[in-house]
């Protein structure tokens, strides 16, 4: 199984989670591959050969593709076939990929062929290794794939490295966004002692055929987007309990009733965060008889975010350790109805490659993290807006109205962030037809893949504004009332890196720590080290 150590992670096609993804994305971890693996490699590439030697047209090994599928390729061109494939399809633009998005592409293309149904050369995935090992980043435009037939044209510039062209960032090992050079693909592998390959057939198809910028990109951000769900209800609970708001919505009784997992969670979350706080406990019996949706639909909310966020996170799992390309080749008994094939291998022309189970759960996800960051902005506007708030919370949250503004723009940054998340397409349900139709439906999973990473990037500031406005409203209690066990952890973690605002200063420094404690999950860690956070 794919294990998951502090600097580690070992691929078999079978495991690969979305942490492991991040560990090697993001923390820099070494990959190796499992025995077993490479054994199914050599076997996969075993069939390949006797397909060659039938002297039989198979798709993607002796003929051309998409459209071209039906123009046969003589032997002595097969090499030169894999070499123009990758080089027609680097046909990206847009910005580049960052090092951690290159990286998860890397890793997640490597499970997919060391399952053992694509055909390559274990040299091919070893150099693909390597490449992650010694932090060779191939330079990778973000846009160009239509998510069928799979994320072509970014694995397409990812793999043109691996025969030496293409251009390749280098990593000095610190930050994924520390350039220190750029090369040309055979300057960057000679430095690092790695010798370029020359593909043999089937292998630059293999290479490109799959949902791997989709699915790398879905892996990162699921796991973002996880983190940011979790300091979200850390920032609620804080501002349920400074706004001397409720915390019967949260009573295990009601999520019994309606026995949605997320709901159950949140407000699970919710109940240990506020425990034993002194200032709940100060208004029990007020006479105000119900909150506002923000804070008494906070566990519905947050719980369907949750659920959907589980539902994409089931996707990408599968995915990640899924055969992508096409065609696969089995053993002749586990395809005994092969449309091609030798006795000594099945040849299998289908689909796998189409991103629509990413896309579609993908632009439902991005949905729902918009939902959030609607949901975390209602809040912010209860501490601020003096037409909403209780009688302990001045303006803005300044005790100097007029004079100072307080917190008063942060809540438009989190609107103006808001309308872009809700401004972001969802891709999946555009398809335009390509190659002389015949590749008439795709799935757009690229795209969705990029929307989403945008969206939670968002979402991480407006939940940080909520924590950052929630803390500020915390100085105007009575200091005698504690906080709870968890909103007394999220209180003092802000106020390690945010002074109290007694004075008008330049508020986005305020943000962008804000944001940091979210981003980064120093806020789940501090937090989680007080109470336990689902």
């Amino acid at each position: 199984m794919s294990r998951v150590g502090t600097d580690s992670v070992v691929l078999d096609g079978a495991s690969l989670t979305p942490e492991a993804v991040v560990a090697v994305a993001r923390e820099g971890a070494t990959v190796s591959i499992a025995e077993d693996a490479r054994e199914a490699v050599r076997e996969s590439r075993e069939r390949v050969e006797s397909v060659l030697e039938s002297g039989e047209a198979v798709y993607g090994v002796n003929t051309g593709f998409g459209e071209l599928v039906d123009e046969r390729i003589p032997s002595s061109d097969l090499e030169p076939l894999q070499e123009n494939l990758l080089r027609s399809h680097a046909a990206g633009v847009g910005r580049e990929l960052t090092r951690e998005e290159v990286r998860a592409m890397m890793v997640a293309r490597a499970n997919a062929l060391v399952k053992g149904y694509s055909g390559v050369r274990e040299e091919v995935v070893d150099l693909l290794v390597a490449m992650l090992n010694e932090r060779l980043h191939p330079v990778v435009p973000s846009r160009g794939s239509l998510g069928a037939s799979g994320d072509l044209a970014p694995l397409a510039h990812m793999s043109l490295v691996l025969i030496g062209e293409g251009a390749v960032s280098i990593d000095g090992g610190g930050s994924n966004e520390r350039e220190t050079e750029r090369l040309p693909g055979d300057e960057a592998l000679a430095r690092a002692d790695l010798a370029p390959v020359t593909l043999e057939a089937k292998e630059g198809l293999a290479l490109i055929n799959g949902t791997q910028l989709s699915v790398g990109l879905g892996a990162l951000t699921v796991h973002d987007a996880t983190v940011a769900l979790r300091s979200a209800d850390v920032a609620g609970a804080l501002t349920t309990e400074v706004t001397m708001g409720s915390t019967v919505p949260s009573h295990e009784a009601i999520s019994a009733v309606r026995p949605h997992p997320g709901q159950a969670a949140s407000a699970r979350n919710v109940r240990r965060l506020t425990a034993e706080s002194g200032i709940v406990e100060s208004h029990r019996n007020c006479d105000r008889i119900q909150d506002a949706y923000s804070l008494r639909c906070l566990p519905q909310v947050h719980g369907a975010v949750r659920d959907a966020l589980d539902h994409l996170r089931e996707a990408v799992e599968t995915e990640l350790n899924s055969a992508t390309d096409n065609p696969l080749l089995f053993a002749p008994e586990d395809a005994p109805d092969r449309a091609s094939g030798t006795g000594d291998a099945a040849v299998l022309s289908a689909g796998n490659f189409h991103g629509e189970p990413l896309a579609l759960r993908l632009d439902y996800a991005t949905s729902a993290l918009t939902e959030l960051a609607a949901i975390c902005e209602r809040r912010v506007d209860r501490m601020l807006n003096p037409n909403l708030q209780e009688d302990h919370l001045p303006p803005f949250l300044t005790d100097r109205g007029g004079l100072m503004s307080g917190y008063m723009i942060a809540q438009y940054t989190a609107a103006a962030l808001l309308n872009e998340c809700r401004a972001t397409g969802r891709p999946s349900i555009d398809s335009t037809p390509v190659s002389g139709n015949q590749e008439d439906h795709v799935s757009m999973s690229g795209q969705s893949s990029l929307s989403f990473r945008s969206v939670v990037e968002s979402v991480q500031t407006v939940v940080g504004i909520e924590l950052l406005c929630a803390a500020q409203a915390a100085e105007f209690l009575d200091g005698s009332l504690s906080h709870g066990v968890g909103t007394a952890a999220a209180y003092e973690t802000v106020r390690d890196v945010i002074p109290k605002l007694d004075a008008d200063r330049e508020v986005h420094t305020d943000i962008d720590r804000a944001r940091t404690l979210v981003a980064e999950g120093l806020l789940v860690e501090r937090v989680g080290e007080a109470v336990d956070l689902e």
